[in-house]
């Protein structure tokens, strides 16, 4: 695995929604001093996913690493009307709060199914309770877009997938966190400069119909962009005409790296125009297409062998418009005190949790396919040499002792699992259930977990 060099925007300690700190306060108070585990998790598959890929594993645990409140976010804090009546101790102990538990993830760009443990937080409860926002945001948001990029790549077929959502994304962080997550998931670089600069991307861009209609003359504008670009020049032709664009292309050349479609009837359009630069000796000219693309548009477009060689996606993809947030929970699934393991377990309807520390191992077929996956106790299939682990240490007593990777080795991980899973399951238009179990250790922390919370509750 190489080590990540990416230079990557922090994220604030304040990033934390205020129960986080009321009920850290209540903890601290009351001396309640557990070692906790918590497990983020996906509850369920939104509608049209088979599988997620797992995605912002390094912006998280870059978090945890450097988590500390600065004197101004400590000065807000002390200020608020519901922290009035608290100690100045507790201000103390959350100025000098550092982590100091252990962190195990799923690597990104992971497939991950429901109830499985994307991450693992063990530390003393105030440390991991306060985690939960950040952590949350971070990953339900990338893990979104990256899932949603492989299902348009795959849609693609080997046509290039450019990321243009910068425009649509739901402010700025999220448009420069998306264009990662999206190249990630498979698309070849991003529109946006902010994140090819932060994360070494690809970038990638044509021009705007502003540019056409700054001119008087089409022909014009094409040539002055041609002047300036003579080595990469790309035409968007649909301004007013796109047929007449396609033959106003002609006449600048060969220079003419790509035309670019952003509206109309993509499929009868795209054939139009690749006959017009085929018959102008323009075979080695790319057609590149948009307009509130996503894999269903691109498939049909595929199914019918258009002549497109690129798309670029924008709205649909940053946004993730069919499926646009993602089900991940952050939940207390075991603590310890005095020696002593209480496992626990959230029991209304629709929403139990899996309750103790566990490792989520995937099983092979004789041929080197995934075929299911079991949601185990830790180390309980450790010896079985056709299961593998999914969950690795990041951090350890609150110190990072396993490197995190680039986001090429990243993206060669999502490259691998569409070659080990079943193509129904890839296919991003089919609905495939993929088998996951959970283990017999397992169901005896349940009985355990609801056996303790009865007891509880009679007495």
């Amino acid at each position: 695995m190489r080590h990540s060099n990416e230079t990557d925007p922090d994220i604030p300690a304040l990033l934390i929604d205020l129960y986080e700190l009321t009920m850290s306060a209540a903890y601290w108070d009351n001396n309640i001093n557990s070692v906790a585990t918590f497990d983020l998790f996906f509850r369920n598959l939104p509608e049209n996913r088979n599988y997620l890929i797992t995605c912002g594993i390094e912006r998280a645990i870059n978090f945890i690493l450097n988590l500390k409140f600065d004197h101004r976010e400590i000065n807000y804090l002390r200020g608020l009307p519901i922290f009035e009546n608290l100690s100045p101790i507790f201000f103390e102990y959350l100025s000098q709060l550092r982590f100091t538990g252990t962190a195990r993830a799923m690597p990104a760009g992971t497939f991950v199914f429901p109830n499985e443990p994307v991450v693992e937080i063990t530390a003393p409860i105030i440390e991991a309770q306060i985690l939960e926002t950040a952590l949350l945001s971070v990953i339900n948001f990338e893990t979104m877009v990256a899932s949603k990029a492989a299902r348009v790549v795959q849609a693609a077929e080997g046509r290039m997938v450019v990321e243009f959502g910068a425009r649509r994304a739901h402010g700025p962080g999220a448009a420069v966190a998306g264009a990662r997550a999206a190249c990630i998931g498979g698309c070849v670089g991003t529109s946006n400069l902010e994140a090819g600069l932060l994360y070494n991307l690809p970038v990638y861009g044509t021009i705007a119909h502003s540019y056409i209609m700054a001119h008087d003359d089409e022909l014009e504008a094409y040539e002055n962009f041609a002047k300036t670009f003579p080595n990469d020049t790309i035409l968007l032709i649909d301004t007013y005409d796109t047929i007449e664009g396609a033959k106003l292309a002609v006449r600048i050349g060969k220079s003419v790296k790509a035309v670019r479609l952003d509206s109309g009837d993509l499929l009868e359009l795209s054939r139009e125009v690749r006959k017009i630069l085929d018959d102008a000796g323009m075979a080695e000219t790319k057609i590149m297409a948009s307009s509130d693309l996503n894999e269903t548009k691109l498939r049909m477009l595929m199914n019918e062998n258009a002549p497109i060689d690129s798309f670029g996606i924008g709205s649909e993809l940053i946004t993730s418009k069919d499926a646009p947030s993602m089900p991940g929970v952050y939940k207390l699934v075991e603590t310890r005190e005095d020696g002593k393991t209480h496992y626990r377990i959230k029991l209304s309807k629709d929403k139990i949790n899996l309750p103790g520390r566990k490792q989520v191992y995937r099983m092979r077929d004789a041929n080197g396919m995934f075929v299911k996956d079991i949601i185990a106790a830790g180390g309980e299939f450790d010896n079985e040499t056709n299961l593998s682990p999914l969950l690795i240490t990041y951090i350890n007593d609150g110190k990072l002792v396993e490197e995190l990777p680039s986001i090429e080795w990243i993206q060669n991980q999502v490259k691998r699992g569409m070659t080990e899973f079943s193509d129904e399951l890839i296919d991003p238009l089919a609905s495939v259930d993929y088998p996951v179990e959970v283990s017999p250790r397992i169901k005896e922390m349940i009985k355990i977990a609801k056996s303790e919370h009865e007891g509880t509750t009679e007495s």
